[in-house]
């Protein structure tokens, strides 16, 4: 007789045990990702096609095999497959990072933005911009790396002094939430203040990446944020029983057996390493990390947002938004279409927390 077998199946779910162990299934919970990379995949497809010159499916396909012609190759394999890429990278990264956050805040409205983590970044890289450090202090690689590590080194900041402030023998989300939006002010206010005394064209080079922007992206960014992504997230999914236990709330996970304090304080700094190395790529790509959570804890029906589905909403959503600023909008950076697509999502979380 195999140990294998279900012990419980109410509707959503199923509880199943193998020897010693045991844990829930949800179909629901696991359709979501599928649903999300099938259309995510569509979306890419698109987003590689169209364009100012389109190119027919067939041909990426052949183009993406090496049998595409000069101008063919350029087009997908220089410029619009590491883009899309890179924005389901990010996409990912950021959807991911809100969840976490929102999941040890039990708060929606806690995200890489709000509590001051993209604003970090984006006030370090914009200290290098503006100085000149990547254009013209600095030669070789270090100008390629001189934004994208600035930006990694001020969200991992923003992340540890928002962790340091918010402790008071234990984390409490909302006290989290009210110092996050402090260093968010803080930050955006260093951002534009470095914006007024640099010179003209580096605030201008400037407030392209501060909008999140995915137009200047290549293969240079796509294999870091990668292998960040990958080695983030297995880091996060050890601890996915450990966050379905935060939940409950800090007594009844302590009653479980986990150290709530250590726990939620690395969790706290996985998720903001996701946002720095999101931020570090493309900009502070507003309001994906704060909406993609929520919309997938919603398509699950699951009270706390799931991990899988979170990145792979987030994936589908930058890339979409991508695909809708090339083709719609040209010349707009896709920081601006999510921040007006987020605003009102955020008026909304506010007014049913009043509510509430």
């Amino acid at each position: 007789m195999s140990a294998f077998r279900e012990i419980e199946a109410v509707p959503g779910r199923r509880h199943v045990r193998l020897g010693p162990l045991s844990w829930t299934l949800r179909p629901r919970a696991a359709l979501v990702p599928l649903l999300a990379i099938v259309v995510l995949l569509v979306v890419g497809a698109l987003n590689i096609s169209l364009g100012s010159a389109q190119i027919g499916p067939l041909d990426v396909v052949r183009t993406l095999v090496g049998g595409g012609d000069r101008r063919e190759t350029g087009i997908v394999l220089d410029l619009r497959l590491p883009r899309t890429l890179a924005g389901a990278l990010v996409g990912a990264s950021f959807g991911l990072a809100g969840a976490l956050f929102q999941t040890i805040a039990r708060n929606p409205l806690a995200s890489p933005d709000i509590l001051g983590i993209t604003w970090g970044a984006g006030a370090a890289a914009v200290a290098v911009i503006v100085t000149g450090g990547s254009y013209g202090q600095i030669s070789g690689p270090l100008a390629q790396l001189g934004v994208p590590l600035a930006a990694l080194v001020g969200g991992l900041f923003a992340g540890l002094l928002l962790y340091a402030l918010s402790w008071r023998r234990g984390i409490d989300g909302f006290r989290m939430v009210l110092i996050g939006i402090g260093l968010a002010a803080i930050g955006y206010n260093i951002v534009y203040w470095l914006l007024t005394v640099g010179d003209v064209d580096d605030a201008a080079r400037a407030t392209v990446w501060i909008v999140g922007n995915l137009a200047d992206v290549g293969w240079e960014a796509v294999g870091p944020v990668a292998v960040a992504l990958t080695v983030l997230a297995a880091c996060a999914l050890v601890y996915a029983h450990t966050l379905r236990g935060l939940q409950f709330g800090d007594d009844t996970a302590r009653g479980l057996g986990i150290r709530v304090d250590a726990a939620r304080g690395t969790l706290l700094l996985l998720a903001a390493a996701l946002a720095a190395v999101a931020t570090a790529v493309a900009g502070p790509i507003t309001f994906v990390a704060l909406a993609t959570p929520q919309i997938a804890s919603r398509l699950a029906r699951t009270a706390q947002p799931p991990l899988a589905g979170s990145m792979a909403v987030g994936a589908l959503l930058t890339v979409s938004a991508d695909l809708a600023v090339r083709v719609v909008l040209p010349g707009v950076p896709v920081g601006v279409l999510t921040a007006i697509l987020g605003a009102p999502y955020l008026l909304y979380l506010l007014v049913r927390g009043r509510r509430a």
